[in-house]
């Protein structure tokens, strides 16, 4: 191996198998002069890669990590690494068999074969499993097993063999300079390296890596208990040889939260049912400490052995034999984030990237992914729910960090609901009208850590008015995390008006003689217009994909305020920061702290706006899709607001815009005035779905994402922008050819199900024929559905989803499969048409 160089173009820091991946495909994509360091020796180093146990399901409800996983797989396979076994989830519980019935949706969704089988089957092929402790399971035949180790001497022998890398093991980073906001040299024990690009592909050690820059990677190492206990005689063959490494499918036991691999003659069982035991980057022991690896603890018994007597339950004869002891047991160190994704992309620190919080099955995967980034500014895979860009400064506490995994470990087999919510580090940023909100009764969703209303318990008497037409659900699993008190209120908001608090918008600032530069090369939307002006736009990538949907302000001539959704905010700003000429006359100032936002709409808006200031806002005198600012009189005398007038929600009215310090009196006096023409507190659950769906408007994260097109989205101008922006040669070819996918929006004709229960969609199910046959968009992907919600103002669930050309006509009948069980549905849209007035009447 060599000696620590002088100088690289980049350096990547670990030799797992993220680390060995992107050296892989950073010389495939014709990087040169890369360097990998890792401070342990080849090809185990003592990370995680080491002790996995290196299987491989590769159905996620999460579309992006199922993607990264099955380009994992085809990458094993095609490196000769991979071993299919199939793979069993089994059911104790009628609730996980539920469950394994959504399973099934996301597999039809992404295309992976499966198929819920019985206890006999899964005896048949696992022939020491009691059948009787199951009561079904859920099979993939596709599951397997990888030698890790083994995938990543490949890849980086190929980058060796390009003479593209130098590999110098047994080196440990001591520091990392940063100069001018950019990476400028890695130290190491071995001597000082200069370079333009690092990437933390260190695993459990990658936060105390990033601490050296002045960047947090919030991770937490986690244990994950795992034993070996042979040699078991039912693994071996008459004379007791084994045969190979697995030849019976693994079995994961959700509802014990364990599995149970064979690896050889012996049986490995892992359990995420003990307590989350939680350490600190910097107390992981060195390779000279360590006893076998630095990332393999001493294992607690205490802790494993109500999942042991389980895991006898399932397997008494096997794990009992005559013979058969524990002969290897860990507490094993993995990745933890608070969210439970990956943290993929480019730092704050330019140049500075991170490829941490990956699994063996998705290792491969986001190494393509971060070097295709880092190559041409996107990767094929869209996985914006990794980046990095994402967290938020008290989602980068590690105390923060610890409470969620804390909260999360356990649900790592656990039963999700799609809407489930976090209970642990919960109001960490309240808006201003918190206290009102508590005393309406709002029930709370957290936002990147802001609590925002999704309903008002105080609205609950309009349920009684409404009565059907709330569209109550039946099922506990379609109503949890829901009230139909969001259909109330919508349906009151169209009727008068509702008051909703926007307070988690992302905003920012440009400012400077380079600010409309800065917007028109980052805007698809011609933003080069008149002060007072509203633009609606899109962000895309250098292929044409979205990388995001907001809109922009233009408040004077050199400054443009920018607002977005708090999920995607602190990517946005990055998005906008990435454009900036770098010269201290042109700043972006995020504002989000500084001001909230507050919108009202509905057909009393004006008249409720009217009565709190003497500012012209009729249509003549403050026309849609501008802003200005007004004066609004309130308890504590008169405010000024900006206000936009735009709408997410297809009515009249305004968002507007008021310092922090003020908005809870403007709250008071909207609500007050508003309660005269009989408007209410409207929570996000119309805001984000039922006032959006009824109108078709799309959602970043749901419709739009970096493998869509402005095109198929059905979101076209009549013409594009002569100034240049990042993805316009993309998009002017996408607007030359057919689309492969046309994004429709589908009504559900009869919801009941085969025990007479009306069921209602959540999201992600795949769409059918109207007798169950699968569909193929022009990319090779099954149509799923990527909103679903009520439409109260028409009295139907509303499904919105992708479907293949040949498919996208008004009238086309078709199916959604829900719970393994399929409900007709219509298309009712193939454009940006809304259901609920389509001539947008009701905005003016």
């Amino acid at each position: 191996m060599a000696e620590v160089p002088a100088r690289a173009r980049v350096v990547v820091i670990g030799a797992g198998i993220v680390g060995n991946s992107l050296v892989h495909h950073l010389a495939r994509l014709g990087w040169r002069d890369i360097v990998q360091l890792d401070m342990g020796p080849l090809p185990n180093p003592g990370g995680s890669t080491g002790h996995a146990s290196n299987f491989i399901f590769p159905v996620d409800h999460s579309r992006e990590i199922t993607d990264l996983t099955l380009d994992s797989m085809a990458q094993y396979k095609e490196m000769g690494v991979f071993t299919e076994s199939g793979g069993f989830e089994v059911a104790r519980t009628p609730a996980r068999m539920e469950e394994l019935r959504r399973r099934m949706s996301s597999a039809k969704a992404w295309g992976i074969e499966a198929e819920l089988v019985s206890p006999a089957f899964v005896q048949e092929k696992v022939p020491f499993l009691d059948p009787d402790q199951i009561i079904g399971a859920f099979w993939t035949p596709s599951v397997g097993v990888v030698d890790s180790l083994r995938a990543g001497t490949i890849m980086r022998e190929s980058a060796l063999e390009l003479g593209a890398l130098t590999v110098v093991p047994n080196v440990e980073v001591t520091g990392l300079d940063v100069e001018d906001g950019r990476i400028r040299t890695v130290r190491t024990a071995g001597g000082d390296i200069e370079t333009q690009y690092v990437v933390i592909a260190c695993g459990v050690w990658s936060p105390k890596i990033g601490d050296m820059a002045g960047v947090s990677i919030p991770l937490t190492p986690a244990v994950h208990q795992m034993i070996s206990v042979g040699p078991c005689p039912q693994l071996t063959g008459e004379q007791g040889e084994i045969s190979g490494e697995i030849n019976h499918p693994i079995v994961r036991d959700m509802d014990t939260y364990c599995y149970e691999r064979q690896h050889g003659a012996d049986m490995e069982v892992g359990s995420y049912a003990h307590r989350a035991i939680l350490h600190e980057p910097e107390d992981i022991p060195s390779l000279e400490q360590a006893k076998l690896s630095p990332t393999e603890m001493p294992f607690t018994s205490d802790d494993f052995d109500p999942q042991l007597e389980q895991a006898f339950e399932l397997m008494p004869d096997l794990l009992g034999a005559e013979g058969a002891e524990i002969r290897y047991a860990i507490n094993g160190l993995l990745s933890l984030t608070c969210d439970g994704q990956p943290i993929l992309g480019e730092s704050l620190v330019k140049g500075l990237w991170t490829a941490a919080a990956v699994w063996i099955k998705e290792g491969p995967g986001v190494g393509r992914a971060v070097a295709e980034w880092m190559t041409d500014g996107h990767s094929e895979i869209d996985v914006h729910h990794c980046d990095i860009a994402r967290f938020y400064p008290h989602q980068m506490r590690r105390e923060h960090t610890r409470l969620r995994t804390t909260e999360s470990f356990i649900k790592t087999y656990g039963i999700i609901h799609p809407a489930e919510q976090y209970e642990s580090d919960r109001d960490q940023r309240l808006a201003p009208m918190h206290d009102s909100q508590q005393k309406l009764g709002a029930v709370f969703f957290e936002a990147v850590g802001w609590e925002r209303p999704h309903w008002y318990e105080s609205n609950a008497g309009l349920l009684e008015e409404y009565g059907d037409a709330v569209m109550p659900r039946e099922h506990e699993w379609d109503s949890r995390w829901w009230s139909p008190i969001i259909n109330a209120e919508h349906l009151r908001m169209r009727e008068a008006a509702g008051v909703i608090d926007l307070t988690a918008f992302a905003i920012f600032d440009i400012t400077g003689p380079g600010a409309l530069d800065v917007v028109q090369r980052t805007c698809v939307a011609q933003c080069d217009v008149t002060v007072g002006k509203v633009i609606y736009t899109s962000v895309l990538d250098a292929k044409g994909g979205f990388r995001s949907d907001l809109t922009v302000m233009r408040l004077g001539k050199h400054h443009f305020r920018v607002v977005t959704g708090g999920a995607h905010g602190m990517a946005d700003r990055k998005i906008f920061a990435d454009q900036l000429p770098g010269d201290a006359a042109t700043e972006l100032s995020d504002v989000t702290d500084e001001v909230s936002t507050i919108g009202l709409w509905g057909p009393r808006a004006r008249d409720i706006l009217s009565a709190l200031t003497e500012d012209d806002v009729s249509d003549d005198g403050f026309g849609f899709l501008s802003c200005r600012g007004i004066s609004v009189r309130t308890s504590a005398g008169d405010t000024t607001v900006l206000a936009s007038r735009i709408s997410y929600v297809g009515e009249l009215g305004w968002e507007l815009y008021v310092p922090m310090d003020s908005a809870a009196v403007l709250w008071d006096a909207l609500l007050e005035t508003g309660a005269e023409h009989g408007a209410v507190p409207v929570g996000i659950g119309v805001y984000g779905t039922t006032g959006r769906l009824e109108k078709g408007y799309r959602a970043f994260g749901f419709e739009l994402d970096g493998e869509r097109t402005i095109v198929e989205a059905g979101m076209q101008r009549p013409k594009v922008k002569a100034a240049d922006f990042v993805g316009r040669e993309a998009y002017l070819a996408q607007r030359e050819r057919a689309p492969l996918a046309v994004l429709c929006t589908m009504t559900v004709d009869d919801h009941t199900s085969a025990s007479g229960v009306k069921r209602y969609m959540l999201g992600g199910e795949p769409i059918l024929t109207r007798d169950g046959g699968t569909l193929t968009d022009g990319h090779g992907h099954h149509p799923y559905v990527t909103s679903a919600g009520s439409a109260p103002s028409l009295g139907k669930h509303v499904l919105m989803a992708y479907l293949p050309p040949d498919q996208a006509t008004v009238g086309n009948r078709l199916a959604v499969s829900y719970m393994e069980e399929l409900y007709p549905v219509t298309v009712a849209t193939v454009d940006a048409t809304a259901l609920l007035d389509p001539a947008n009447e009701r905005i003016r």
